[in-house]
């Protein structure tokens, strides 16, 4: 199966501070990445990179791409969406499905249309004038009709409510079972897209913390809730403080100690929430 998505050893420095360091990873069609971290984590530096924004050190191919010299054919493949204000506001609805038509060979102005048939979005409607939430549904139906092939998205849903949440991720999963295409996903919300995920990479100060499959990262970690009377006799598994019990402390542990841990207190499997919440405090 073809990479949609390959970086290796990718790095990007300013001035003298490293924002990325050395990170790999590739994604083919039906994987759904989540890019998790804080701000300043190092993000946004990687999707600058990604986008062919900013230059950098290392390889990146997207669709068989450059990202830098090859930056305009690479548009007719990869989409961004944030939660920026980038679409001109002075442009009606029609008016920029009918520029879009004209600048995406591979454009499908009656799928955008009919994509919109599902909001409350007018055509003659100035983008100045609609909220946030439909500004997004709006951009997400030029993305999903310009047939692209790799998505980003940055904090998509940000200061959106429910409903316009629960529509856009939606759409996303429908798109996402049309073709062979793969998404990334940037956001310090874990607990929103956790059930969207196939896989994670958890940067901290520009390092890879975690990264590969949803299930092989969890998998490497378990939860002990200990009194605080066994605080000190745990030490030696290395334990990360996650959060007080009711009378009692949970820890995050590594599994290969699993066996040893059962004698100082229950045991339980960790949600990614949990995981990007204890490995962000933990000192690197």
């Amino acid at each position: 199966m073809m990479k949609l998505v390959s970086v290796q050893n990718l790095s990007k420095n300013y001035q003298s501070k490293v924002v990325v360091n050395n990170l790999s990873f590739s994604l083919v069609g039906g994987q759904v990445l989540g890019l998790l971290g804080h701000n300043g984590a190092g993000k946004s530096s990687l999707i600058n990179a990604l986008l062919g924004f900013k230059s950098y050190q290392g390889e990146i191919s997207i669709c068989g791409l450059n990202p830098i010299n090859q930056h305009v054919p690479l548009m007719q493949c990869l989409g961004y969406i944030s939660d920026g204000d980038v679409l001109p506001k002075w442009m009606t609805v029609k008016q920029i499905l009918r520029y879009t038509d004209g600048m995406q060979p591979n454009f499908d102005l009656a799928k955008a249309e009919q994509l919109l048939t599902h909001t409350d979005i007018q055509l003659m409607s100035k983008i100045g004038t609609l909220s946030k939430g439909m500004k997004v549904q709006l951009h997400l139906a030029l993305t999903i009709a310009s047939e692209t092939k790799v998505l980003i998205l940055d904090e998509p849903t940000l200061g959106l409510d429910l409903i316009y949440r629960e529509t856009f991720y939606r759409h996303l999963i429908e798109w996402m079972h049309d073709g062979e295409r793969t998404l990334i996903i940037a956001s310090h919300e874990v607990s929103e897209i956790e059930h969207l995920l196939t896989d994670v990479l958890m940067l901290k100060q520009g390092n890879c913390i975690a990264q590969g499959s949803i299930e092989d990262v969890l998998q490497q970690y378990i939860t002990l809730e200990v009194t605080d009377s066994f605080t000190g006799s745990i030490q030696t598994f290395q334990p990360i403080y996650l959060r007080p019990g009711l009378g009692t402390k949970k820890w995050l542990i590594k599994s290969e100690h699993k066996q040893q841990a059962t004698e100082y207190g229950e045991i339980s499997s960790i949600t990614l929430q949990d995981l990007f919440i204890a490995l962000q405090k933990e000192d690197h």
